[in-house]
């Protein structure tokens, strides 16, 4: 969506062959760092642990509780396996994400996680649960991390689409907490998700026109021009699913569209959306254009 909303934008003369799916990667690879980054930001606070330890054992005339600093979450089983992977210190040193943190800023972000009462019960229990250890992380990224406002700030002067991509990232970091072996930091995005992803983006561009004639006869009392060109990019991918795609069901397309109108366009685009989609959708069944197969049946 936001590759085809940047093609809209484009003066004609600037877009050649080649231009959607360069853009397309562009953006995928910007997801991607985004999502490397944040995971970087929370490994970084727990180490943090470590440095004020060190930091307040290190005064000239230190306390008990300076000499007595718990550490226990820099040693976070999910975090360590972050840290440890080869593959995500390899995309690190690849997208040159190591410069990027600032030290003051993760000191804060860390003094406001040991602050509150979840980060005191953790470090209480002497031992170490799985469920524990997760819990702490998911705290720290959902309660700590995303609502600092520097943190935000420091997010937007870094990474230019960070303001379309930061409702997904929470997804994908739950993704990562529940499934961590799954993932491999040198492939974030599986090779038939960048198939589906180029091959919608350029049947997009080439059905079109065609989609358009479809979409337009709904639209009644609507002006086209006055639409939000998001809606119908939306609309124009929604109905090349519905011929196209053959192994996307009909309802979890039109569910999917609906939630991006409600995310990325305005407070009526989901109902809007909706609407239209359903319309086209029952003239293509009556019409028997509608192909589906299931895509677990070889």
């Amino acid at each position: 969506m936001q590759t085809l909303y940047a093609l809209e934008t484009m003066e004609p003369g600037n877009i050649k062959p080649g231009t959607a799916t360069s853009l397309l990667k562009d953006k995928l690879d910007q997801t991607c760092q985004i999502f490397t980054y944040l995971l970087y930001s929370l490994v970084r606070v727990a180490q943090y642990a470590e440095i004020d330890s060190q930091a307040r054992a290190s005064k000239h005339l230190p306390t008990a509780e300076d000499l007595n600093v718990n550490t226990k979450i820099a040693g976070n089983e999910f975090l360590e396996q972050i840290s440890n992977d080869r593959g995500f210190q390899a995309n690190l040193d690849l997208w040159k994400m190591k410069h990027l943190p600032d030290q003051e800023l993760i000191r804060k972000i860390y003094n406001s996680l040991t602050a509150t009462d979840i980060y005191k019960n953790y470090i209480k229990e002497p031992s170490r649960s799985k469920a524990a250890e997760k819990e702490i992380v998911e705290y720290l990224y959902k309660n700590v991390l995303i609502t600092n406002e520097l943190f935000v700030q420091h997010m937007e002067d870094n990474f230019l689409h960070w303001g379309d991509d930061a409702e997904m990232m929470t997804i994908l970091i739950n993704n990562y907490l529940n499934k961590p072996h799954l993932f491999n930091f040198l492939q974030l995005i599986s090779q038939e998700k960048l198939e589906y992803s180029r091959e919608l983006l350029l049947t997009v561009i080439d059905k079109k026109e065609y989609c358009l004639e479809l979409i337009k006869p709904k639209l009644q009392n609507w002006d086209p021009e006055r639409i939000a060109a998001v809606d119908m990019l939306l609309m124009e991918m929604g109905v090349c699913e519905f011929l196209y795609f053959p192994t996307i069901p009909t309802k979890v397309t039109i569910n999917e569209y609906i939630d991006l109108a409600k995310t990325y366009s305005t407070p009526q685009s989901g109902q809007f959306v909706n609407g239209i989609l359903d319309n086209i959708l029952k003239d293509l069944e009556q019409a028997q254009q509608i192909q589906k197969t299931d895509r677990t049946k070889k």
